[in-house]
């Protein structure tokens, strides 16, 4: 055996599916381990799809105090004295503040505090001293002024404590656990650079504002509840949320892949496994921001901070409290908690729920078992279609599902994962389907022309040596008077090629329309069939509705020739066609001698199939249905019978039909007239009532007039029939069955 048979043997047992499955089954183990590339790449997608739909600014009950440059040029560098930050707390209490919390923390004694003043100038008169040391510190003016409003003290998380300051106990706010214990999932502080004593006795709430960046330093997501020294804690966001809600404990949900959501304030806050949120973020607005200096001259606009809650930060650049966000190079941190409030009294913050992962690596798989299984089936072009399509669905589910139902579903590694499986496997396949067609080459290339070698290469599935057995709708359709429209244009041969070019080309772009295989032209006449090569389950219906199709193409074809010939002069040849159709079992592959063959279909349903269109012309309708085609299609379109025939060579008899239109002329109340007189009609005729039978041949006329295809024609046949029989009678053993004399 050549290389090449061996290489295409290998291949075509199943070698590039197992390559496949080897290559799926570790693409999804790299998703599930989630290296620090594919996470970056899978996070700078979310902040891709932020900029291209960043949340609009929309007022809220949240403003920023900020310790801006204009404040910090009139009231000193910071830190400020803590008297000055307690007359800060009172004036935006008495301005209406529900809640005030701090980004920042005040974890050592003011150095502007009187016996601290006194303690670093020893060159003070010691009566001056002496009187600056029993003035009260600054911390106490500070604590009295939180006491009388409701303030939450930011605290920030350290890894190691490595001083007693961080060493110090964390107190344990008040919370509830709904479910599954969710310490191992949370984000764990050894310790808290916590502030004063003095402080934290008069605050209302603490909450710890350390946000950490993922690997790229960008802040997309934030704990809003976290774990310090096995103590649960909220964040500054949620804690001041708790505060401003009235303080009341808040409880963790839960599950066996981690958190599901905290509850604050009544307020269920959906979170990912780590109890973290992705904040929708706007871009940085002047609008939430309020200067501290304007609020402690008492120049803020009225109501600045009126039944807000409020986060004191900076936004002054030496402070150097900037951010990078998925929409802005560099936020002040305060407006990041804001934001965090802000989104979680819209309900817009983006949702990363614990099933994400899997419903991306459920598309992974069945995305990859598809371009699998279909790859050696369809081959490439089709199959990266069918990827195209499905990895394109994919990607704008995902995009409709984040601006409709803020839902974050990773579309890259997905795509890239069905892309590299495609690749491999199109890359395999074309391999083997190479050294397919040099096989085939091999084989056939002495005894069958080119073109029948190039479609066995391309298709050799497909085109069965010697045919196989399988159900087809077989159409046969001829022009009527073909032989005296051929005898006028004796003296221009040309002209008639125009002609049936055209009236060819017309009946074949119908047939092809509805997916039928043309199978021969003969003359002015066409056959064709559906179900072979490629399946059609509603073979017949497709074929019922290619003929009514060639019906309305013919009608236009003659008008359009009517209205040229009236225009340039000349002969006008009206074309009629008659249309034969026939279900049942063929043989259906390439036919013919070992030097040629045609692919065709043979068997008794393609002679009856013939011998119907032949029955068009004397039944006077455009089509005629064999019974097992009227029986597939009498629930989709307007069929009536119209007889009982032993057509010629045959010597079952056929029940005929006549095929009057679509669904819509179905569904009418005239069809339905005609096809229940069109049966009285002939339960009359074949029991003889000859004057009941005519009577609704009467009325079957006047309806007739109204349908789009007639029946004018076949009434007439009937009245001749009757009027043989009246005269001829048919005797009682008469079965109804009309013996056909012409092809």
């Amino acid at each position: 055996m050549r290389l090449s048979d061996r290489l295409s043997a290998a291949f075509g047992s199943g070698v590039s599916r197992v390559l496949g499955l080897a290559l799926l089954i570790f693409l999804i183990g790299i998703r599930i381990v989630d290296p620090v590339f594919v996470s970056t790449i899978r996070n700078q997608s979310f902040d891709f799809f932020q900029r291209l739909n960043t949340r609009p600014y929309t007022p809220a009950p949240v403003a920023i105090v900020d310790i801006d440059e204009k404040s910090l040029a009139i009231y000193g560098q910071w830190p400020w004295s803590r008297t000055r930050i307690a007359e800060l707390v009172r004036k935006l209490t008495q301005s209406g503040a529900i809640t005030i919390g701090f980004d920042m923390v005040f974890a050592e004694p003011d150095r502007l505090s009187p016996a601290r003043i006194a303690q670093d100038n020893p060159g003070l008169p010691e009566a001056t001293r002496a009187e600056l040391s029993r003035l009260p510190n600054n911390e106490t003016a500070f604590a009295e002024a939180m006491a009388a409003s409701r303030v939450v003290l930011g605290e920030t998380g350290a890894r190691i404590p490595s001083d007693p300051q961080l060493a110090r106990e964390v107190a344990q706010m008040p919370n509830a656990i709904l479910g599954p214990d969710p310490t191992p999932f949370l984000v764990n502080y050894a310790g808290l650079v916590q502030n004063m004593e003095i402080l934290n006795r008069n605050a209302a709430g603490r909450g710890v504002f350390s946000v950490e960046p993922d690997p790229d330093g960008v802040f997309r997501r934030m704990s809003i509840v976290l774990r310090v020294q096995e103590k649960l804690r909220l964040a500054l966001s949620t804690e001041v949320l708790r505060i401003a809600t009235g303080g009341q404990a808040f409880a963790i949900k839960t599950n066996d892949a981690g958190i599901s959501a905290v509850v604050v304030g009544g307020v269920s806050i959906p979170t990912d496994r780590r109890g973290k949120v992705w904040p929708w973020f706007s871009r940085s607005d002047q609008r939430r921001y309020v200067s501290a200096g304007e609020i402690l001259a008492g120049t803020a606009p009225k109501g600045a901070v009126a039944g807000k809650m409020v986060l004191i930060g900076t936004s002054a650049v030496g402070l150097e409290d900037y951010r990078a966000t998925p929409v802005e190079v560099a936020m002040p941190g305060v407006e990041i908690h804001a934001q965090i409030i802000e989104n979680i009294l819209g309900g817009t913050l983006l949702k990363r729920p614990n099933y994400a992962i899997g419903m991306e690596l459920g598309f992974i798989a069945i995305a990859g078992l598809i371009i699998i299984w279909l790859i050696p089936i369809l081959g490439a072009i089709w199959a990266a279609l069918a990827a195209l399509v499905f990895q394109g669905a994919f990607v704008g589910g995902s995009y409709w599902a984040g601006v409709k139902e803020h839902l974050l579903v990773d579309p890259t590694y997905p795509v890239a994962a069905t892309l590299a499986l495609f690749v491999m496997m199109a890359t395999t396949n074309y391999i083997r389907e190479e050294l397919q067609k040099r096989q085939i080459r091999s084989a056939f290339g002495q005894y069958l022309s080119p073109a029948l070698v190039d479609q066995l290469s391309d298709n050799p599935e497909r085109l069965v040596l010697g045919g196989e057995t399988r159900p087809l709708t077989l159409l046969f359709t001829d022009v009527r008077g073909f032989t005296t429209i051929s005898e006028s244009f004796k003296a221009n041969p040309q002209g008639l090629t125009r002609l049936m070019n055209r009236f060819l080309t017309v009946m074949s772009n119908a047939i092809l329309e509805q997916e039928g295989t043309i199978d021969k032209y003969m003359g002015d006449a066409i056959m064709a069939f559906w179900n072979a090569p490629v399946d059609a389950p509603d073979h017949a219906l497709r074929a019922c509705r290619a003929a009514l199709l060639m019906h309305k193409r013919v009608a236009e074809l003659n008008a359009t020739a009517r209205e040229e010939v009236n225009r340039t002069g000349g002969i006008f040849h009206e074309i009629n066609i008659g249309i034969g159709i026939n279900t049942g079992d063929c043989v259906v592959g390439n036919m013919g001698s070992e030097m040629r063959f045609d692919y065709t279909a043979l068997g008794d349903t393609v002679n009856l199939a013939s011998r119907l269109e032949g029955q068009s012309k004397p039944f006077g309708v455009p089509v005629i249905l064999g019974n097992t085609t009227a029986n597939e299609v009498e629930n989709e379109l307007a069929v009536i019978e119209i007889d009982q025939v032993r057509v010629k060579g045959k010597v079952e008899p056929e029940r005929l039909h006549s095929l009057l239109g679509d669904t819509e002329v179905l569904n009418s109340e005239l069809f339905a007239e005609v096809d229940a007189r069109n049966d009285e009609m002939l339960a009359a005729y074949r029991n003889q009532d000859w004057d009941s039978a005519e009577k609704l041949i009467d009325e079957l006329a006047k309806l007739s007039a109204r349908l789009e295809i007639g029946i004018t024609g076949y009434l007439d046949v009937y009245r001749k029939r009757i009027a043989q029989y009246r005269a001829n009678p048919p005797g009682k053993d008469w079965d109804a069955v009309y013996v056909a004399t012409d092809k």
